[in-house]
């Protein structure tokens, strides 16, 4: 169980205003403001960079009918391909009873004034926006109702909405929204609270597939990306940094480089030290980006590499050891007395699991455009959480916020690496020094040398089982990092991590080590990783007391007592689910292939999954198939973006566990392309069986909950394969490969 963060859903009260009015053009205009949902907004971000919980300002949203009848509504959220363009208008569209095919989708700026806490991560778009953002469109639908009662001179009681209209029940009249809008702008708004929000029952648009709204514009090839913005008068940009993290440049061959074709300028910048804010280094400005690529190639720096230039890998692993072997610095949970349940154990169970770094990787890599005008800064860019990229170039460079905008444009994939805005103040610091407008690209090797990387970690486990079988000890020593004496950006364990609460003598403690490396969020931050170890311990203790693992987890589950929001008959249900869908004992897998199992909780997301896999006398692992159970709630907003999402996670599973993994060695990072980081390629992508379980719970998000089971999932069929435990990842092959 990843941290727990608590996410209610949104109380309203009388300070959830909805104003109205007429559109440019005639029509109607509704604003919304939702104080209540700035709370969880906050919580995420908070989540997402180590840092507590604050209040903050109040969430909008907004919808445009014209007299033409097209219904235009802003996606205020960053779209980093998980839908959120499409479902949040869908949210408002149903309650409005809106027309699909004349729904228009617009993607906002960043403006914090009236949509605050815009950003993608944590899984948060669906809890924090489903009843507020359906209580936008049932206000514009009542008072269309209103207009067209008063038109008809008729109690609006006897009105109904259709898709796009209203009609009066008896006489048989009807009104299309486009025809209302300029009256229906002129009706007093309701009160949020005093909504009545549509029977699930009769939902038209949520619950159906929606295909994405930019997707004939993706197959197309139209500009919606970072990547593809151009803009009078603009100049491309490369940024050489120090190869070793929080190294800065000292002289450079400028001249030299500045002499050659195509280069307009070059700057030095020393930057702030800061890992995630400007680095130092050296900035060609050049007419296209193949002239800045090729003076960045003839640049000979001298670096000054500081204080990292000594960490590698091999260094780190042999520290760890050396920490393992020793008691834990700090205890982060004791239940019971586990020293003594080890002692009087009938079995004990030893193992050492450890992951490593990785990088993110989208196919995007990063970048920006940036435009001075006097002392006003323009921003076109991808990301994930733009007002914090605002607050950060503001404070770098010393001017006042309000004078930056910010335009989200789509984002060619995220996964936490873009909740970091480095790119952003970088490309306005150049910009600043070009006296012109530039667009910063970085490469393939920028990106995989100069990530957020997804921390590394080692853990010693050690767990007792009574006779009977039953886990009555278990107590964990897990190695992490630090930075000035704080453990890194998502390199925590929470003391609810499960089976925290399920065993009655439990302790977690914990070690740390400095580094100097940036770390972030990646996909299920923290539960990327403690899944696959956890998990995988657990398979190892099922066969050691010899059950079968799905009747030994389920026994686990089978405890009385509260669990600090772990809801433990949920995941028993999705457990028993996938089982079933799997055929888990009761189907015999093809010659050589094998099943494995594993079930995870993250992001307020109940996931439970079966790999079937095989190894070959090579030692190569093949997925054959993936069966996904999950419970996000009682409604799944959009079928076929959820489906996408939860294969889409599970593939990024599968493609961490065979085959990525970052290391250093002097400070740098050895790998610098696909060649040396393989990303999964579609050979390797199996058939993933997706079905949802529905509950009696608010909805919630699903970018995130359904990669953490597939990792475990896939060793534990690997050991079923083979007999042998995946005790490292990536996988090692080698130590597959029969003799």
């Amino acid at each position: 169980m990843n941290a727990h963060v608590r996410i209610d859903t949104p109380r309203l009260s009388r300070r959830m205003m909805l104003r109205a009015g007429a559109a440019a053009g005639g029509g109607l205009f509704l604003s919304a403001r939702l104080p209540g949902v700035a709370g969880a907004a906050t919580v995420a971000a908070g989540e997402a960079q180590n840092a507590p919980a604050v209040n903050a300002p109040t969430l909008n949203a907004y919808v445009k009918i014209a007299p033409d009848g097209l219904i235009t509504i802003v996606n205020k959220n960053p779209e980093c391909g998980q839908g959120i363009k499409t479902m949040l208008p869908m949210l408002i569209a149903e309650e409005l009873d809106a027309d699909w095919k004349d729904v228009r989708i617009v993607q906002a700026m960043n403006d914090p004034a009236t949509y605050p806490r815009q950003f993608a991560g944590g899984s948060l778009a669906t809890p924090m926006n489903w009843d507020p953002m359906r209580r936008v469109g049932a206000a514009g639908r009542q008072m269309l109702i209103s207009a067209a009662a008063d038109t008809w001179g008729v109690p609006a009681a006897e009105c109904v909405t259709e898709p796009g209209l209203v009609r009066h029940s008896a006489s048989g009249k009807s009104l299309r929204y486009g025809e209302l809008a300029a009256k229906a702008a002129t009706v007093p708004a309701p009160k949020l609270e005093t909504l009545t929000l549509k029977d699930p029952k009769t939902f038209r648009i949520i619950g159906r597939a929606q295909p994405n709204i930019d997707g004939p514009a993706i197959v197309s090839g139209k500009p919606l990306y970072g990547i593809d913005v151009e803009i009078p008068g603009m100049k491309y940009a490369v940024f050489h940094k120090c190869p070793v993290f929080y190294g800065r440049c000292l002289e450079a061959n400028i001249p030299e480089v500045k002499a050659m074709p195509g280069v307009v300028d070059l700057h030095v910048i020393e930057g702030n030290r800061d890992l995630g804010g400007l680095s130092s280094g050296v900035a060609v400005v050049a007419d296209t980006w193949w002239h800045a690529n090729k003076a960045r190639a003839a640049l000979t720096p001298q670096w000054d590499e500081g204080p990292f230039g000594g960490h590698s890998t091999d260094g780190y692993d042999d520290h760890a050891k050396t920490l393992s072997a020793s008691a834990p610095q700090q205890v982060l949970r004791k239940d019971g007395d586990v020293d003594a349940a080890l002692a009087g154990a009938a079995k004990v169970v030893e193992a050492e699991y450890s992951y490593p770094f990785v990088s993110h990787q989208p196919l995007e890599p990063q970048n920006c455009t940036a435009r001075w005008t006097g002392d006003k800064l323009e921003i076109w860019t991808s990301t994930q959480n733009p007002e914090p990229g605002r607050q950060l170039i503001a404070k770098t460079l010393g001017i006042p916020a309000e004078n930056i905008a910010i335009h989200m444009m789509r984002c060619g994939g995220g996964f936490g690496r873009r909740l970091s805005n480095d790119y952003m103040v970088e490309a306005a610091t150049i910009a600043r020094k070009a006296n012109a407008p530039i667009k910063l690209l970085w490469s393939r090797e920028d990106d995989m040398h100069h990530d957020m990387y997804r921390p590394g970690g080692y853990h010693t486990l050690k767990a007792g089982l009574d006779s009977s079988g039953k886990l009555v000890a278990w107590k964990v020593h897990f190695v992490t990092f630090s930075r000035d004496g704080k453990v890194v950006n998502s390199g925590d364990l929470a003391p609810t991590e499960f089976p925290a609460h399920f065993v009655p003598n439990l302790q977690l403690g914990s070690s740390m080590m400095e580094t100097l490396i940036p770390t972030g969020p990646m996909r299920a931050p923290r539960s990327n990783a403690l899944s696959y170890v956890f998990q995988s311990f657990l398979d190892e203790l099922a066969h050691a007391s010899g059950q079968d693992p799905v009747a030994f987890q389920l026994a686990l589950l089978d405890q009385p007592g509260a669990h600090e929001g772990y809801d433990a008959p949920r995941m028993a249900a999705v457990v028993r689910a996938v089982a079933e869908r799997s055929g888990w004992g009761k189907r015999k897998p093809a010659p050589g292939h094998a099943l494995g199992f594993a079930q995870y909780y993250s992001h307020q997301g109940y996931f439970a999954e079966v790999v079937e896999a095989s190894v070959a006398d090579s030692g190569r692992v093949k997925v054959h198939k993936v069966w996904v159970v999950g419970d996000v709630g009682s409604q799944i907003i959009n079928p076929l973006n959820a489906e996408n999402q939860v294969q889409g996670a599970v593939l990024d599973g599968i493609g961490q566990a065979l085959g990525l993994e970052i290391t250093f060695k002097n400070g740098r990072t050895k790998q610098s392309n696909f060649g040396e980081y393989p990303l999964i390629r579609m050979a390797d992508a199996p058939p993933v069986d997706v079905h949802f379980l529905l509950s009696n719970h608010p909805p919630t998000g699903l970018g995130e909950p359904a990669l953490p089971p597939v990792v475990p999932a896939l060793c534990n069929a690997v050991f079923a394969a083979t007999g042998k435990r995946v005790r490292s990842l990536p996988i090692d092959q080698g130590m597959l490969k029969k003799v």
